[in-house]
Protein backbone atom coordinates (compact mmCIF):
# COMPACT_ATOMS: atom_id res chain seq x y z
CA UNK A 1 0.00 0.00 0.00
CA UNK A 2 0.99 3.55 -0.61
CA UNK A 3 -0.73 5.03 2.49
CA UNK A 4 -1.90 8.08 0.49
CA UNK A 5 1.26 8.40 -1.63
CA UNK A 6 1.31 8.01 -5.37
CA UNK A 7 2.46 4.59 -6.48
CA UNK A 8 6.14 4.52 -7.42
CA UNK A 9 6.91 4.39 -11.17
CA UNK A 10 9.94 3.17 -13.03
CA UNK A 11 11.31 5.73 -15.44
CA UNK A 12 12.60 4.48 -18.76
CA UNK A 13 16.12 5.40 -19.93
CA UNK A 14 14.55 7.40 -22.75
CA UNK A 15 12.50 9.44 -20.27
CA UNK A 16 15.55 10.16 -18.12
CA UNK A 17 17.61 11.19 -21.20
CA UNK A 18 14.87 13.51 -22.43
CA UNK A 19 14.68 15.19 -19.03
CA UNK A 20 18.46 15.74 -18.90
CA UNK A 21 18.51 17.26 -22.40
CA UNK A 22 15.64 19.61 -21.53
CA UNK A 23 17.37 20.72 -18.31
CA UNK A 24 20.63 21.48 -20.10
CA UNK A 25 19.10 23.30 -23.08
CA UNK A 26 19.52 26.85 -21.67
CA UNK A 27 23.20 26.23 -20.92
CA UNK A 28 23.78 24.83 -24.40
CA UNK A 29 22.01 27.81 -25.96
CA UNK A 30 24.39 30.21 -24.17
CA UNK A 31 27.43 28.70 -25.85
CA UNK A 32 26.81 30.22 -29.29
CA UNK A 33 26.78 33.86 -30.38
CA UNK A 34 23.93 35.82 -28.91
CA UNK A 35 23.15 37.99 -25.89
CA UNK A 36 26.23 38.36 -23.72
CA UNK A 37 28.61 37.38 -26.51
CA UNK A 38 30.31 39.29 -29.24
CA UNK A 39 30.19 38.48 -32.93
CA UNK A 40 32.98 35.94 -32.50
CA UNK A 41 31.07 34.04 -29.80
CA UNK A 42 33.41 35.16 -26.99
CA UNK A 43 31.79 35.67 -23.63
CA UNK A 44 31.96 39.20 -22.32
CA UNK A 45 33.03 39.95 -18.80
CA UNK A 46 32.51 42.62 -16.11
CA UNK A 47 32.24 46.17 -17.35
CA UNK A 48 31.40 45.21 -20.93
CA UNK A 49 28.89 47.52 -22.48
CA UNK A 50 26.92 44.73 -24.17
CA UNK A 51 26.40 42.90 -20.87
CA UNK A 52 25.31 39.29 -20.68
CA UNK A 53 25.39 36.28 -18.41
CA UNK A 54 28.44 34.38 -17.21
CA UNK A 55 29.01 30.68 -16.94
CA UNK A 56 29.67 29.84 -13.33
CA UNK A 57 32.18 27.24 -12.29
CA UNK A 58 30.98 27.81 -8.72
CA UNK A 59 27.59 28.71 -7.22
CA UNK A 60 26.62 31.33 -4.69
CA UNK A 61 27.02 29.98 -1.19
CA UNK A 62 29.23 27.14 -2.41
CA UNK A 63 32.68 28.66 -2.57
CA UNK A 64 33.97 31.27 -4.99
CA UNK A 65 31.93 32.32 -7.96
CA UNK A 66 34.19 31.93 -10.97
CA UNK A 67 34.24 32.31 -14.72
CA UNK A 68 36.65 30.14 -16.71
CA UNK A 69 38.61 29.57 -13.51
CA UNK A 70 38.88 33.28 -12.64
CA UNK A 71 37.31 34.58 -9.46
CA UNK A 72 34.75 37.24 -10.30
CA UNK A 73 35.39 38.93 -6.97
CA UNK A 74 39.12 39.09 -7.72
CA UNK A 75 38.59 40.34 -11.27
CA UNK A 76 36.62 43.17 -9.69
CA UNK A 77 39.85 44.33 -8.02
CA UNK A 78 41.26 45.51 -11.35
CA UNK A 79 39.14 48.66 -11.74
CA UNK A 80 39.92 50.07 -8.26
CA UNK A 81 43.63 49.42 -8.78
CA UNK A 82 43.54 51.21 -12.14
CA UNK A 83 41.78 54.16 -10.46
CA UNK A 84 44.48 54.24 -7.81
CA UNK A 85 47.20 54.31 -10.47
CA UNK A 86 45.44 57.16 -12.25
CA UNK A 87 45.17 59.06 -8.97
CA UNK A 88 48.93 58.59 -8.51
CA UNK A 89 49.58 60.11 -11.95
CA UNK A 90 50.77 56.95 -13.70
CA UNK A 91 48.55 57.49 -16.76
CA UNK A 92 45.25 59.23 -17.61
CA UNK A 93 43.44 55.96 -18.30
CA UNK A 94 43.79 52.37 -19.43
CA UNK A 95 42.07 49.44 -21.08
CA UNK A 96 42.47 45.98 -19.56
CA UNK A 97 41.58 42.67 -21.20
CA UNK A 98 41.84 39.07 -19.99
CA UNK A 99 40.83 35.98 -21.94
CA UNK A 100 41.02 32.29 -21.18
CA UNK A 101 40.81 29.51 -23.75
CA UNK A 102 39.62 32.04 -26.32
CA UNK A 103 36.91 33.64 -24.18
CA UNK A 104 37.18 37.27 -23.19
CA UNK A 105 36.17 37.30 -19.52
CA UNK A 106 37.31 40.82 -18.61
CA UNK A 107 37.40 43.86 -20.91
CA UNK A 108 37.18 47.27 -19.23
CA UNK A 109 38.01 50.89 -19.97
CA UNK A 110 39.28 53.02 -17.07
CA UNK A 111 39.63 56.77 -16.68
CA UNK A 112 40.33 59.07 -19.62
CA UNK A 113 42.02 58.83 -23.00
CA UNK A 114 43.33 62.43 -23.11
CA UNK A 115 45.89 64.20 -20.96
CA UNK A 116 43.38 66.88 -19.94
CA UNK A 117 41.01 64.15 -18.67
CA UNK A 118 38.00 65.41 -20.60
CA UNK A 119 37.35 62.37 -22.84
CA UNK A 120 36.34 59.11 -21.14
CA UNK A 121 38.44 56.09 -22.05
CA UNK A 122 36.66 53.62 -24.33
CA UNK A 123 37.50 50.06 -25.28
CA UNK A 124 38.13 51.05 -28.90
CA UNK A 125 40.77 53.64 -27.98
CA UNK A 126 43.95 53.61 -30.08
CA UNK A 127 47.29 53.18 -28.32
CA UNK A 128 50.83 53.59 -29.61
CA UNK A 129 52.26 50.08 -29.37
CA UNK A 130 55.94 51.03 -29.58
CA UNK A 131 57.83 47.74 -29.09
CA UNK A 132 54.65 45.66 -29.07
CA UNK A 133 55.04 46.12 -32.83
CA UNK A 134 58.02 43.73 -32.68
CA UNK A 135 56.14 40.43 -32.13
CA UNK A 136 53.86 41.18 -35.10
CA UNK A 137 56.74 41.92 -37.48
CA UNK A 138 58.71 38.95 -36.12
CA UNK A 139 55.73 36.69 -36.83
CA UNK A 140 55.63 37.92 -40.42
CA UNK A 141 59.32 37.03 -40.73
CA UNK A 142 58.59 33.49 -39.55
CA UNK A 143 55.75 33.23 -42.07
CA UNK A 144 58.16 34.14 -44.89
CA UNK A 145 60.57 31.49 -43.60
CA UNK A 146 57.72 28.97 -43.69
CA UNK A 147 57.15 29.93 -47.32
CA UNK A 148 60.77 29.21 -48.19
CA UNK A 149 61.65 32.86 -48.89
CA UNK A 150 64.57 32.82 -46.42
CA UNK A 151 66.08 30.77 -43.57
CA UNK A 152 67.00 31.60 -39.99
CA UNK A 153 70.64 30.85 -40.79
CA UNK A 154 70.80 33.15 -43.82
CA UNK A 155 73.17 36.15 -43.53
CA UNK A 156 71.11 39.33 -43.70
CA UNK A 157 73.74 40.86 -46.01
CA UNK A 158 72.40 38.55 -48.73
CA UNK A 159 69.68 41.19 -49.10
CA UNK A 160 70.94 44.15 -47.03
CA UNK A 161 74.18 44.65 -48.91
CA UNK A 162 74.84 47.91 -47.04
CA UNK A 163 75.64 45.78 -43.96
CA UNK A 164 78.14 43.49 -45.68
CA UNK A 165 81.34 44.95 -44.18
CA UNK A 166 80.34 45.67 -40.59
CA UNK A 167 82.81 45.78 -37.71
CA UNK A 168 82.58 45.25 -33.95
CA UNK A 169 83.91 47.70 -31.40
CA UNK A 170 86.21 45.95 -28.93
CA UNK A 171 87.50 47.62 -25.78
CA UNK A 172 91.03 46.79 -24.68
CA UNK A 173 92.60 47.58 -21.32
CA UNK A 174 96.19 48.83 -21.49
CA UNK A 175 98.99 48.05 -19.05
CA UNK A 176 98.74 51.53 -17.55
CA UNK A 177 95.06 51.04 -16.72
CA UNK A 178 93.67 53.11 -19.59
CA UNK A 179 91.32 51.66 -22.20
CA UNK A 180 91.29 51.97 -25.94
CA UNK A 181 88.82 50.77 -28.54
CA UNK A 182 89.43 48.91 -31.75
CA UNK A 183 87.06 47.95 -34.57
CA UNK A 184 87.49 44.31 -35.62
CA UNK A 185 85.92 42.08 -38.27
CA UNK A 186 82.86 39.96 -37.55
CA UNK A 187 83.57 36.42 -36.38
CA UNK A 188 80.52 35.35 -38.38
CA UNK A 189 77.79 37.17 -40.34
CA UNK A 190 74.63 38.56 -38.74
CA UNK A 191 71.80 36.12 -39.51
CA UNK A 192 68.03 36.39 -39.71
CA UNK A 193 67.85 34.56 -36.38
CA UNK A 194 70.12 37.17 -34.79
CA UNK A 195 67.66 39.92 -35.74
CA UNK A 196 64.71 37.94 -34.33
CA UNK A 197 66.35 37.22 -30.96
CA UNK A 198 68.33 40.50 -30.60
CA UNK A 199 71.76 38.89 -30.82
CA UNK A 200 72.84 40.86 -33.89
CA UNK A 201 75.18 43.21 -32.05
CA UNK A 202 73.01 46.23 -32.86
CA UNK A 203 71.84 48.43 -29.99
CA UNK A 204 69.68 51.45 -29.16
CA UNK A 205 71.30 54.85 -28.71
CA UNK A 206 69.44 55.29 -25.44
CA UNK A 207 70.87 52.15 -23.86
CA UNK A 208 74.34 51.72 -25.38
CA UNK A 209 77.16 52.02 -22.86
CA UNK A 210 79.76 53.34 -25.32
CA UNK A 211 79.73 57.16 -25.61
CA UNK A 212 81.31 56.85 -29.05
CA UNK A 213 78.61 54.54 -30.41
CA UNK A 214 75.84 56.59 -28.83
CA UNK A 215 77.09 59.72 -30.57
CA UNK A 216 77.36 57.90 -33.90
CA UNK A 217 73.83 56.50 -33.66
CA UNK A 218 72.41 59.89 -32.66
CA UNK A 219 74.39 61.92 -35.19
CA UNK A 220 73.39 59.59 -38.04
CA UNK A 221 69.72 59.67 -36.95
CA UNK A 222 69.51 55.87 -37.23
CA UNK A 223 66.29 55.69 -35.20
CA UNK A 224 64.70 58.63 -37.04
CA UNK A 225 64.17 60.46 -33.77
CA UNK A 226 64.94 63.93 -35.09
CA UNK A 227 63.87 63.74 -38.74
CA UNK A 228 62.55 61.34 -41.36
CA UNK A 229 65.03 59.03 -43.06
CA UNK A 230 64.50 56.47 -45.81
CA UNK A 231 65.25 52.82 -45.25
CA UNK A 232 68.04 52.77 -47.83
CA UNK A 233 69.75 55.77 -46.24
CA UNK A 234 69.33 54.34 -42.75
CA UNK A 235 71.02 51.09 -43.81
CA UNK A 236 73.84 52.94 -45.57
CA UNK A 237 74.61 54.92 -42.41
CA UNK A 238 74.15 51.94 -40.10
CA UNK A 239 76.68 49.93 -42.09
CA UNK A 240 79.38 52.44 -41.05
CA UNK A 241 78.71 52.14 -37.29
CA UNK A 242 80.40 49.31 -35.35
CA UNK A 243 78.38 46.72 -33.45
CA UNK A 244 78.53 46.45 -29.66
CA UNK A 245 78.98 42.65 -29.63
CA UNK A 246 79.96 39.89 -31.98
CA UNK A 247 76.81 38.33 -33.46
CA UNK A 248 75.26 35.41 -31.54
CA UNK A 249 77.11 36.16 -28.30
CA UNK A 250 74.83 38.51 -26.31
CA UNK A 251 71.20 39.57 -26.06
CA UNK A 252 71.21 43.33 -26.63
CA UNK A 253 67.78 44.92 -26.99
CA UNK A 254 68.11 46.97 -30.12
CA UNK A 255 67.06 48.25 -33.51
CA UNK A 256 67.25 44.64 -34.75
CA UNK A 257 63.53 44.53 -35.51
CA UNK A 258 63.69 47.82 -37.42
CA UNK A 259 66.40 46.22 -39.54
CA UNK A 260 64.25 43.09 -39.79
CA UNK A 261 61.39 45.17 -41.22
CA UNK A 262 63.68 46.51 -43.94
CA UNK A 263 64.88 42.97 -44.61
CA UNK A 264 61.28 41.79 -45.06
CA UNK A 265 60.71 44.54 -47.62
CA UNK A 266 63.62 43.36 -49.73
CA UNK A 267 62.84 39.66 -49.37
CA UNK A 268 59.16 40.13 -50.27
CA UNK A 269 59.45 43.06 -52.69
CA UNK A 270 56.66 44.82 -50.78
CA UNK A 271 56.53 47.83 -48.49
CA UNK A 272 56.38 46.73 -44.84
CA UNK A 273 52.96 48.23 -44.11
CA UNK A 274 51.44 46.44 -47.11
CA UNK A 275 53.17 43.15 -46.25
CA UNK A 276 52.00 43.18 -42.62
CA UNK A 277 48.46 44.09 -43.64
CA UNK A 278 48.26 41.24 -46.14
CA UNK A 279 49.92 38.60 -43.98
CA UNK A 280 48.57 39.38 -40.48
CA UNK A 281 46.22 42.34 -40.08
CA UNK A 282 43.67 41.40 -42.74
CA UNK A 283 43.53 37.66 -41.92
CA UNK A 284 42.98 38.50 -38.24
CA UNK A 285 40.53 41.34 -39.02
CA UNK A 286 42.73 43.80 -37.10
CA UNK A 287 41.04 46.83 -38.65
CA UNK A 288 42.27 49.37 -36.11
CA UNK A 289 45.96 48.43 -36.32
CA UNK A 290 47.86 50.87 -38.55
CA UNK A 291 51.23 52.57 -39.02
CA UNK A 292 49.88 56.10 -38.54
CA UNK A 293 46.72 57.78 -37.28
CA UNK A 294 44.67 59.43 -40.01
CA UNK A 295 42.91 62.71 -39.23
CA UNK A 296 39.45 61.16 -38.79
CA UNK A 297 40.72 58.77 -36.12
CA UNK A 298 42.85 61.11 -34.02
CA UNK A 299 40.16 61.72 -31.43
CA UNK A 300 40.46 58.02 -30.51
CA UNK A 301 44.18 58.19 -29.72
CA UNK A 302 45.21 57.80 -26.07
CA UNK A 303 47.67 60.28 -24.60
CA UNK A 304 50.20 60.25 -21.82
CA UNK A 305 50.00 62.88 -19.10
CA UNK A 306 51.79 66.11 -19.96
CA UNK A 307 53.61 65.77 -16.63
CA UNK A 308 55.24 62.50 -17.72
CA UNK A 309 58.95 63.35 -18.16
CA UNK A 310 59.32 61.03 -21.18
CA UNK A 311 56.33 62.28 -23.15
CA UNK A 312 57.70 65.30 -25.05
CA UNK A 313 60.79 63.65 -26.52
CA UNK A 314 58.95 60.43 -27.36
CA UNK A 315 56.12 62.31 -29.06
CA UNK A 316 58.59 64.16 -31.31
CA UNK A 317 60.25 60.87 -32.23
CA UNK A 318 57.06 58.98 -33.09
CA UNK A 319 55.33 61.51 -35.40
CA UNK A 320 52.32 59.20 -35.49
CA UNK A 321 50.15 61.58 -37.53
CA UNK A 322 52.43 61.26 -40.58
CA UNK A 323 52.16 58.44 -43.09
CA UNK A 324 55.76 57.22 -43.47
CA UNK A 325 55.12 56.34 -47.10
CA UNK A 326 54.33 59.99 -47.89
CA UNK A 327 57.15 61.50 -45.88
CA UNK A 328 60.33 59.65 -46.81
CA UNK A 329 60.40 57.71 -43.56
CA UNK A 330 61.08 53.99 -43.24
CA UNK A 331 58.41 51.90 -41.53
CA UNK A 332 59.76 50.99 -38.10
CA UNK A 333 59.36 47.28 -37.63
CA UNK A 334 60.31 47.71 -33.99
CA UNK A 335 58.05 50.55 -32.93
CA UNK A 336 55.64 51.88 -35.56
CA UNK A 337 52.13 50.50 -35.00
CA UNK A 338 49.04 51.80 -33.22
CA UNK A 339 46.29 49.39 -32.18
CA UNK A 340 43.44 48.62 -29.79
CA UNK A 341 43.18 46.05 -27.01
CA UNK A 342 40.69 43.99 -29.01
CA UNK A 343 42.88 43.95 -32.12
CA UNK A 344 45.97 42.93 -30.19
CA UNK A 345 43.97 40.21 -28.45
CA UNK A 346 43.30 38.62 -31.85
CA UNK A 347 47.02 38.47 -32.57
CA UNK A 348 47.92 37.17 -29.11
CA UNK A 349 45.15 34.58 -29.18
CA UNK A 350 46.38 33.36 -32.57
CA UNK A 351 49.79 32.74 -31.02
CA UNK A 352 48.22 31.01 -28.01
CA UNK A 353 46.17 28.83 -30.37
CA UNK A 354 49.34 27.58 -32.05
CA UNK A 355 49.02 29.76 -35.15
CA UNK A 356 45.26 29.76 -35.86
CA UNK A 357 42.38 32.11 -35.15
CA UNK A 358 38.73 31.55 -36.06
CA UNK A 359 39.57 28.80 -38.50
CA UNK A 360 42.39 30.63 -40.30
CA UNK A 361 45.94 29.37 -39.93
CA UNK A 362 48.72 31.93 -40.16
CA UNK A 363 51.65 29.97 -38.70
CA UNK A 364 52.28 26.26 -38.18
CA UNK A 365 52.02 24.86 -34.66
CA UNK A 366 55.65 23.69 -34.65
CA UNK A 367 56.88 27.13 -35.70
CA UNK A 368 54.88 28.79 -32.92
CA UNK A 369 56.39 26.36 -30.44
CA UNK A 370 59.83 27.21 -31.82
CA UNK A 371 59.13 30.96 -31.60
CA UNK A 372 58.20 30.57 -27.93
CA UNK A 373 61.35 28.60 -27.09
CA UNK A 374 64.41 30.19 -25.49
CA UNK A 375 66.99 30.97 -28.20
CA UNK A 376 69.55 32.54 -25.84
CA UNK A 377 71.00 29.43 -24.19
CA UNK A 378 74.70 29.92 -23.50
CA UNK A 379 74.74 33.61 -24.43
CA UNK A 380 75.28 36.75 -22.38
CA UNK A 381 72.87 39.59 -21.79
CA UNK A 382 69.47 39.70 -20.14
CA UNK A 383 65.86 40.69 -20.85
CA UNK A 384 65.35 41.68 -17.20
CA UNK A 385 65.01 45.41 -17.89
CA UNK A 386 61.73 44.65 -19.69
CA UNK A 387 60.56 41.38 -18.15
CA UNK A 388 62.17 41.12 -14.76
CA UNK A 389 64.43 38.12 -14.05
CA UNK A 390 63.74 34.59 -15.23
CA UNK A 391 63.13 35.17 -18.94
CA UNK A 392 65.02 34.27 -22.08
CA UNK A 393 64.06 35.30 -25.58
CA UNK A 394 62.66 33.41 -28.54
CA UNK A 395 61.78 34.73 -31.99
CA UNK A 396 60.11 38.04 -31.19
CA UNK A 397 58.88 37.13 -27.68
CA UNK A 398 60.41 36.95 -24.22
CA UNK A 399 59.90 33.45 -22.79
CA UNK A 400 59.80 32.36 -19.12
CA UNK A 401 62.50 29.82 -18.36
CA UNK A 402 61.06 28.37 -15.15
CA UNK A 403 58.17 28.85 -12.73
CA UNK A 404 60.22 30.61 -10.07
CA UNK A 405 62.98 33.24 -10.21
CA UNK A 406 60.73 36.08 -11.37
CA UNK A 407 58.96 39.11 -9.92
CA UNK A 408 55.43 38.15 -11.04
CA UNK A 409 53.62 34.80 -11.32
CA UNK A 410 53.34 32.88 -14.55
CA UNK A 411 54.16 29.51 -16.07
CA UNK A 412 57.24 28.01 -17.65
CA UNK A 413 56.98 28.91 -21.33
CA UNK A 414 54.72 31.94 -20.93
CA UNK A 415 55.51 34.72 -23.40
CA UNK A 416 55.39 38.47 -22.95
CA UNK A 417 56.58 41.79 -24.27
CA UNK A 418 55.74 45.43 -23.77
CA UNK A 419 55.99 48.89 -25.30
CA UNK A 420 57.78 52.04 -24.18
CA UNK A 421 54.51 54.02 -24.15
CA UNK A 422 53.04 51.73 -21.46
CA UNK A 423 51.37 48.79 -23.23
CA UNK A 424 52.10 45.14 -22.36
CA UNK A 425 50.81 41.62 -22.90
CA UNK A 426 51.26 38.11 -21.55
CA UNK A 427 50.46 34.80 -23.26
CA UNK A 428 50.37 31.73 -20.99
CA UNK A 429 49.97 28.51 -23.01
CA UNK A 430 49.85 26.29 -19.94
CA UNK A 431 46.89 28.16 -18.47
CA UNK A 432 45.34 29.21 -21.79
CA UNK A 433 45.44 32.87 -20.71
CA UNK A 434 45.95 36.10 -22.66
CA UNK A 435 46.26 39.36 -20.73
CA UNK A 436 46.59 42.80 -22.30
CA UNK A 437 47.19 46.19 -20.69
CA UNK A 438 46.83 49.28 -22.84
CA UNK A 439 48.00 52.52 -21.25
CA UNK A 440 50.18 55.48 -22.17
CA UNK A 441 52.44 56.16 -19.22
CA UNK A 442 56.01 55.76 -20.47
CA UNK A 443 57.89 56.74 -17.33
CA UNK A 444 55.98 54.20 -15.22
CA UNK A 445 55.71 51.37 -17.73
CA UNK A 446 57.70 48.68 -15.90
CA UNK A 447 55.75 49.25 -12.69
CA UNK A 448 52.35 49.09 -14.37
CA UNK A 449 53.07 46.02 -16.53
CA UNK A 450 54.14 43.99 -13.46
CA UNK A 451 51.21 45.29 -11.44
CA UNK A 452 48.76 44.09 -14.09
CA UNK A 453 50.41 40.66 -14.25
CA UNK A 454 49.95 40.36 -10.49
CA UNK A 455 46.26 41.19 -10.89
CA UNK A 456 45.79 38.63 -13.67
CA UNK A 457 47.31 35.75 -11.72
CA UNK A 458 45.78 36.94 -8.46
CA UNK A 459 42.35 36.36 -10.00
CA UNK A 460 43.16 32.93 -11.51
CA UNK A 461 42.00 30.42 -8.91
CA UNK A 462 41.22 27.23 -10.87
Amino acid sequence: MSHGRLPARRLSLATIAAALIAASAPAIAQMGPGPGRDDRGFERGPGMDRGGRFERDGRRGRGEETIMGFSRERLARIAPVMREQMDRGMFPGAVTLIARRGRIIHFEAHGFRDAAKTQPMTRDTLFMLASMTKPIVSTAAVMLIEQGKMKLSDPIANWLTELRDMKVQVERRNADGTTTTEDVALARPITVQDLLRHTSGFTYAGSVRSPRLKQLLDDQNIEARTANITGDEMLRRLGQIPLVHQPATNFEYSISTDVLGLLLERVSGKRLDILIKEMILDPLDMRDTTWFVAEGRRSRLAEALDADPAKADMWRAYRIFENPADNGQYFKGGAGLVSTADDYFKFAQMILNGGTFEGRRLVSTKWVEFMLSDHLIGMGGSTAASTGPGYGFGLGFAVRRQDGFAVAPGSTGDAMWAGAWGTSFTIDPREGVVGILMAQGPSNRVHTRMLFKNLIYGALVR
